[in-house]
């Protein structure tokens, strides 16, 4: 029996188990096609000038110098004590010469 299987891995365009053969390449005139417009970015160029204004702000501190006088007013007192003393003497009997019984009141200070 006779094996059919044929290996077609080397085979291309040309045959097979044969190397093509390239030409030189050939250039065309270009061509155009229409222009795609993309949308347009935005770039932002800052410019920065300096200026200088003086702002005088002047001030003045007064010093107050206060003498304070504190008058003090003294009230001196004194006290004094003044001790009395009363004596009664009450005659309880009957002295013989005299028929009544009076008290007798005696002031003296001392």
């Amino acid at each position: 029996m006779t094996n059919l299987n044929w290996d077609y891995s080397n085979c291309g365009r040309t045959g097979c188990g044969m190397q093509p053969h390239y030409f030189p390449p050939r250039t065309f005139p270009s061509q155009y096609d229409p222009p795609r417009i993309s949308p347009t970015q935005q770039f932002v160029r800052t410019n920065q000038f300096n200026t200088i204004v003086p702002h005088i702000h002047p001030s003045h501190t007064t010093t107050v110098n206060k003498h304070m006088i504190n008058h003090q007013h003294y009230f001196p007192h004194t006290e004094s004590v003044v001790n009395e003393r009363y004596e009664n003497h009450t005659i309880c009997g009957m002295q013989h010469h005299k028929r009544c019984c009076c008290p007798k009141h005696h002031n003296r200070w001392r």
